[in-house]
């Protein structure tokens, strides 16, 4: 009789909607939640990575002789200012030769670039020269034993 209904339009059979499927679909309905309200998170969220922490502690490191030295905080402030000072001056000077080596700049943008680096190189030559004066001033008052120490360390 579908059969018939299917070639003669004029027939029209009732059909019965499957109660199996909604039956599994009430049955899935609880799965969802619907009472979720949207998470709301203040602020920003960091990841620091393993590296980053291995370069904290590098850092620290690089100057825990310098802690542990035992001598009076204003020196241990001056010394650590001088490492500091050392190393910006190793990394313009680096920054210096990469410029001379560029293939890439017109020799203006060099000779302005190469300008501007030699010029931060001498303010922090000026501010080493500083920090070491202040240095060998808070080095009259002490030790035989404390003055090699401060200067092993500024080294």
């Amino acid at each position: 009789m579908s059969v018939i209904a299917a070639y003669n339009p004029a027939i029209r059979i009732p059909t019965v909607p499957d109660a199996k499927p909604a039956a599994e679909a009430q049955e899935k309905a609880p799965e969802v939640e619907t009472t979720t309200a949207p998470k709301v998170v203040e602020g920003v969220t960091v990841t620091i990575s393993a590296d980053a922490f291995k370069a904290a502690g590098a850092a620290k490191s690089s100057n825990a002789d310098i802690d542990e030295s035992g001598l009076d905080d204003n020196v241990k402030q001056v010394l650590k200012m001088i490492r500091q000072l050392k190393q910006q001056i190793a990394e313009k000077q680096a920054e210096l030769a990469a410029v001379a080596a560029a293939t890439n700049l017109s020799p203006e943008e060099a000779r302005a670039k190469a300008s501007a680096l030699q010029s931060e190189i001498s303010s922090l030559q000026a501010g080493l020269m500083s920090a070491q004066t202040s240095l060998a001033k808070s080095m009259k008052g002490m030790s035989a034993e404390d003055s090699m120490k401060t200067a092993s360390l500024s080294m």
